[in-house]
């Protein structure tokens, strides 16, 4: 080993890991209750991004969460937090056919991705998405790359998502079909570079790499106790047995997280780490009162938390500069459409405050999230309280 090396040992052996970043929340209806935290774990940056959102649409109170593990850098990532959900709640047929909307979303923000990331010197920046949609008494969880989501029903552990893989046959098959390859360099690579088959972003890889989610849908019964959502990170070095069992015994979903995420770093995971759990409390004695909620989103009400960028990773116990938004969307609203990605978008929003229906006016961040998408004729906007 040379003194270089030797060097970059020592470092990585005294490098003081952070308390996650974490937070809860619960839903207006009391039907779930959620739990996230964060971690850069041993990386030297974050570019694992996250988001826990709740919306009503025609009257009916939406979950929305996701994980996204960002890859060649956290832009693709952030811009998935940013866009994703918003895409998707405002598709007109989200309702009706709520997979349908789901796929046609995840190929629609893939498209505006690739399309802002012409003006970036950096092309190579992908994510992965895991994300859950809760929709009456329907759980559809949609996945593209390595992220992973898992439930507990009846006790059991249950993989809802597949890992994306380049060497898994169909996979492999599609990306030979399409002209690519895979081969074994520290392990199976698309194009001897990329570690999953299926990813946002990477414009390089794009003819092999879909971004084309898998789709499982879930009924949300009495059997069904929660769902865990989380990075590779946390997967690395927890099966999916033992991080259900893990959660069964902390019935406090942010605690959960925070202990899976711990557990993780303790066990040498060496990758950014974040986790999600959602609690289903039907017929349930729910675990968080309404009123606990805006203290456990750090120093900001709910849904008014700052916005991570691209130069701000740090993060502290109780503290996450992740949005976490609970907004009712006026789906009348007449929206003020701008094609850029960084001017303000006007429109009616009424904010959802727990056990409160008090209306207040929304106007739009400055952080840049303001993307309006006209190429499937949506209205879309990314309406979000400041």
């Amino acid at each position: 080993m040379g003194y270089a090396e030797l060097v970059q040992s020592y470092s990585n052996k005294m490098r003081v890991v952070e308390a996650p970043a974490s937070g809860r929340g619960l839903s207006q209806d009391g039907k779930f209750s959620y739990g996230y935290a964060s971690s850069v774990g041993k990386r030297s940056s974050m570019e694992d991004f996250f988001e826990t959102r709740i919306d009503g649409i025609d009257g009916e109170i939406i979950g929305l969460f996701g994980v996204f593990d960002g890859h060649g850098g956290a832009r693709a990532a952030e811009y998935l937090k940013r866009h994703l959900f918003s895409n998707l709640i405002i598709h007109p047929n989200f309702i009706s056919d709520t997979k349908s909307a789901i796929a046609d979303a995840y190929n629609h923000t893939d498209s505006e991705l690739l399309k802002s990331e012409n003006s970036h010197t950096r092309d190579d920046a992908g994510s992965t998405a895991s994300t859950a949609i809760l929709v009456g008494d329907r759980l559809l969880v949609a996945n593209v790359g390595d992220s992973r989501a898992v439930i507990c029903r009846a006790g059991n552990a249950f993989a809802v998502s597949r890992d994306h893989k380049p060497d898994q046959s169909d996979e492999r098959e599609r990306i030979e079909n399409a002209g690519g390859f895979v081969m074994w360099a520290g392990t199976w690579r698309v194009g001897g570079v990329l570690a999953v088959s299926r990813s946002f972003g990477d414009r390089l890889l794009k003819q092999y790499v879909i971004a084309d989610p898998e789709i499982q849908e879930e009924k949300i019964d009495d059997s069904l106790e929660f769902l865990i959502l989380a990075s590779d990170g946390l997967w690395d070095v927890f099966s999916n047995e033992e991080a259900v069992a893990v959660v069964k015994e902390v019935e406090d979903p942010e605690e959960s997280t925070k202990k899976l995420v711990g557990e993780a770093i303790k066990r040498g995971s060496a990758d950014n780490i974040t986790c999600v759990v959602v609690r289903f409390l039907e017929n349930k004695t729910p675990n968080i009162k309404a009123s606990d909620i805006s203290s456990t989103h750090s120093s900001s009400s709910l849904g008014q938390t700052a916005v991570r960028t691209d130069s701000d990773h740090n993060m502290t116990t109780k503290q996450t500069n992740q949005d976490h938004t609970v907004v009712n969307l006026d789906r009348n609203a007449e929206v003020a459409a701008r094609s850029d990605d960084s001017g303000p978008i006007s429109s009616n929003q009424k904010t959802i405050q727990s056990g409160s229906e008090s209306k207040i006016s929304a106007k739009q961040p400055s952080q840049g999230q303001s993307a309006v998408h006209t190429s499937l004729d949506w209205n879309i906007a990314n309406q979000k309280p400041a």
